[in-house]
């Protein structure tokens, strides 16, 4: 037994690669894509693995729209070469900086043409497995194959993190999902369905389920729905409007412009303020194209949260309790959790477990220098793990800018100071 164990361990290492490649970047959604696209300008040897814009092409319910504006919902390259404003023209799709809302579709086929275009690297592979080597880290990809590299940048986005409230997390998922579950709403037609959440996703894929004529109630903690306020088509706001609420890739508004274009900032602010920020910045909301899809055509039940649900002959039965105490019961065929996400290392299982202890993490989140690393050497998080650092522009695509060009300047910074590693033969780095 123990020479077969031997024999097993000498046939692994035959696996280890020799070659070390400078960065690896998990994850091909806007985040990925844009890191990748600056890395390959700069001709910094690279390897990015993932489904390109996965979430966005197979999690997010068809119909959808973005709540961000069109010049808020671009995938970054370092020239601006290919900016969705450019794609819309190229492919005769009606497009405004502002006003007009953005298709799911439309971004979703943006970042495809953008991964063409710009990332032809990109490999459409899971990592299966990451842990910590010589110099570096191993990463096991789910074909089998195995690559060191010195640096890891994990761009995972909203994956892996979706959030269940603890009191429908215990129903089997027959009668239970989240909204990141859902694509296709087609097979919900003719059955009750509750929806909860009072954010975007819950409003977004309640109007939706009722396009697709499910039997749909949306159930909210919230005495009242937000929506942002819609444009009023022609109306040029006055200087002085402006001036108190400038627009931002966050929205309209001083807090969102400094949120939006000085994350950098925002680092260096007192940690327990960054954290309250992040909460508390940018609440649950729908946008405002959505708002005729909801109002009079789904029943609401708010201000009420869910006590406990269990099944009974089929059925979900939904215990609520009101703000005033008044207790309710909801009798439904399926409950869709549109109950946003959050953040947890501990959900990161392609992450060896010396990894996750090691991680120095503030309520769930990687606490991260000013050039996005953990508190692992070479390990770096960008996106919603982010937020906590940088502020709540990680929560959105229009992050992803300031993200890759900070990461770039670290990664040039250190090849600088290390030029014997030079790119390697074999590895697409200079742009065409």
């Amino acid at each position: 037994m123990a020479r077969h164990a031997a024999t097993k361990r000498n046939h692994r290492k035959k696996h280890i690669p020799d070659f070390m490649i400078e960065t690896t970047i998990i994850g091909a959604g806007p985040y990925g894509l844009s890191i990748a696209a600056h890395f390959r300008s700069r001709g910094i040897p690279f390897r990015i693995f993932g489904r390109p814009m996965d979430s966005w092409l197979a999690h997010m319910p068809k119909g959808m729209m973005l709540k961000s504006d069109g010049f808020a919902s671009n995938i970054y390259d370092p020239d601006a070469k290919f900016t969705l404003k450019d794609f819309c023209a190229e492919r005769q799709i009606k497009y405004a900086d502002m006003g007009i809302p953005v298709q799911l579709s439309t971004f979703s086929d943006y970042g495809l043409a953008f991964r063409d275009r710009m990332v032809p690297e990109l490999e459409n592979k899971l990592v299966s497995g990451v842990e910590r080597s010589a110099n570096g880290f191993l990463l096991r990809l789910d074909d089998g194959e195995e690559v060191k590299a010195r640096r890891v940048v994990l761009a995972v986005g909203i994956t892996h993190f979706e959030y269940v409230p603890e009191s429908l997390a215990h129903l089997p998922a027959e009668f239970l999902s989240h909204s990141y579950r859902h694509h296709d709403l087609a097979p919900f037609k003719g059955r009750s369905v509750v929806v909860l959440g009072s954010g975007s996703s819950a409003i977004d894929i309640a109007g939706l389920l009722r396009d697709a004529d499910a039997d749909v109630q949306l159930v909210a903690r919230a005495a009242s729905l937000k929506f942002h306020t819609a444009p009023t088509p022609g109306k040029r706001r006055s200087w002085w409007q402006r001036l108190r609420h400038p627009d931002s890739g966050l929205g309209p508004g001083l807090r969102s412009r400094f949120f939006s274009d000085a994350p950098a900032l925002f680092h260096y602010l007192p940690e327990g303020l960054r954290v309250d920020l992040v909460r508390k910045t940018l609440g649950p909301s729908a946008g405002w194209f959505v708002k005729d899809k909801i109002m009079g055509r789904v029943p609401l039940v708010l201000g009420h949260t869910v006590e406990r649900a269990e099944i009974r002959e089929g059925m979900v039965r939904l215990h609520l309790r009101g703000l005033d105490g008044s207790v309710r019961e909801i009798l439904t065929e399926h409950v869709i959790a549109g109950t946003g996400y959050k953040v947890d290392m501990e959900r990161l299982a392609f992450l060896n477990p010396e990894i996750r202890s090691k991680l120095k993490c503030l309520n769930g989140t990687p606490v991260l220098s000013s050039t996005f690393e953990s508190s692992i050497p070479g390990l770096y998080f960008v996106g919603l793990a982010a937020a906590n650092s940088f502020g709540p522009v990680m929560r959105f695509a229009f992050g992803a800018g300031f993200a890759a060009k900070r990461l770039t300047e670290t990664v040039m910074k250190s090849l600088a100071e290390n030029p014997a590693f030079a790119p390697a033969s074999g590895v697409a780095t200079i742009a065409e």
